[in-house]
């Protein structure tokens, strides 16, 4: 229990459609047993981009700059220049800690982990720094989401 968040990669297929010429096979299996995809009816692939657990500074950021204030749990849709906005604070913070409380402020909540600025807080940027380079370098559509 407690704020877990995620940013998610869509990537659109469309092999359902033959005018796109989408070839490839999917062959998964859990626990040793064969998990049966028809890859002719795939339409998108969503992966997970970053995770983050308590990290409520991110969260708070996501909910003021991608959700409109609304911390409702739902999934918002992430452009490239909001995930570049938050990669530039994390490394201006970085860079320089003492603009942590001003940049990127801790949000108390019910089970939403610390407020101080200490090596956790950090660490989550590192975390988060990491998750935003890699998805910047890729492409997609993201989406943030977040429950607790």
């Amino acid at each position: 229990m407690g704020l877990d968040m995620y940013l998610t990669k869509h990537v659109y297929v469309g092999a359902e459609y033959e005018h796109r010429d989408v070839t490839g096979t999917i062959d998964i299996s859990v626990g040793g047993k064969k998990l049966p995809v028809n890859f002719n009816k795939v339409s998108e692939i969503i992966e997970q981009a970053g995770y983050w657990r308590k990290a409520n500074h991110i969260h708070a950021w996501f909910v003021k700059n991608v959700q409109d204030g609304k911390d409702n749990c739902g999934e918002y849709y992430v452009t490239e220049e909001t995930m570049q906005k938050l990669l530039d604070t994390v490394n201006k913070i970085l860079d320089n800690h003492a603009l942590a409380e001003e940049l990127l402020p801790t949000q108390e909540g019910f089970f939403f982990g610390g407020t101080a600025y200490d090596d956790y807080y950090f660490s989550d940027l590192e975390d988060t720094k990491k998750i935003l380079e890699e998805a910047l370098e890729s492409s997609g559509d993201f989406y943030y989401r977040s429950s607790w």
